[in-house]
């Protein structure tokens, strides 16, 4: 058996590369556990070379534009390129790897955990329907956002004597606007501007007017998006029923046909 052969039998092959996967998430939880044994951080270098090696055996065999036209092999050739600092500050003194600037790079090995990510079942179809989803919705959640903004910048205006720890700067509004219209702090925010409002009467219409905010944004906008966006990711469920319904109907139509021409025979 050639080298060549060996290399592309050990990391083509999806088992291995699962099983290295599930390795290196154990590893980066016991060292963000702050379990600190030199063999763990030897398993982590140890599965970023294999890692790395793989990349460089998949750029090898499917070669560089075919590796990185795949959204998996992008979404791993990446994790592999911003987790290779973790590489260099093992092989470094403990007093020098322990200097800020070097630890800024050791954060990176963290997102070698989202590799994971390869073990959903039909993690390429996930991928395919959200991003149909985002392009079918995009329009609405762009008109939600100005909405939020609007609605923030005259809360921000109505509103910033009222409760400053809320709508004291736009920023402050857009943030509170977006936590009202996800239904955190429903109750939290209206009662804040209600109780920095001097009159009786100024206190009951704020109340009115965040119940009918939340009733259009917070209960009909938010579940406008959620059933749309839904809808987009499971598309690709209802083609296939479609597909399989007009195979079931021709299938029928030819039996019909067969049941007819034998009524004439007899």
């Amino acid at each position: 058996m050639s080298e060549n052969s060996l290399f592309r039998r050990i990391f083509l092959n999806d088992r291995i590369i699962v099983f290295v996967v599930i390795v290196n998430a154990i590893v980066i939880f016991l060292q963000e556990s702050n379990v600190d044994f030199y063999i763990i951080d030897l398993l982590d270098m140890i599965c970023t070379l294999f890692f790395l090696i793989e990349m460089i055996v998949k750029h090898i065999h499917f070669g560089f534009r075919n590796y990185w036209k795949s959204g998996m092999n992008c979404m791993d050739g990446i994790l592999v390129l911003i987790s290779l600092p973790s590489i260099v500050t093992f092989f470094l003194p403990v007093g020098l790897a322990n200097l800020s600037f070097l630890l800024v790079l050791r954060i990176f090995r963290i997102f070698k955990f989202f590799r994971v990510v390869r073990l959903f079942p039909n993690f390429a179809t996930i991928i395919s329907n959200f991003r149909l989803a985002l392009k079918q919705s995009y329009g609405i959640m762009l008109g939600f956002l100005i909405l939020i903004v609007t609605v923030a910048l005259l809360g921000c205006c109505m509103f910033r004597d009222a409760a400053p720890e809320f709508f004291g700067t736009p920023m402050d509004s857009v943030y509170s606007t977006f936590r009202f219209f996800t239904i955190e702090g429903w109750y939290e925010i209206p009662d804040a501007v209600a109780s920095g409002m001097g009159s009786p009467i100024w206190v009951h219409v704020v109340r009115l007017y965040f119940c009918m905010l939340l009733l259009m944004g917070g209960i009909i906008g938010m579940s406008l998006i959620n059933s749309i966006f839904v809808d987009a990711m499971v598309s690709d469920n209802n083609d296939d029923v479609k597909a399989q319904l007009c195979t079931m109907e021709k299938k029928l139509d030819e039996i019909m046909k067969q049941l007819e021409s034998q009524k004439k025979e007899v």
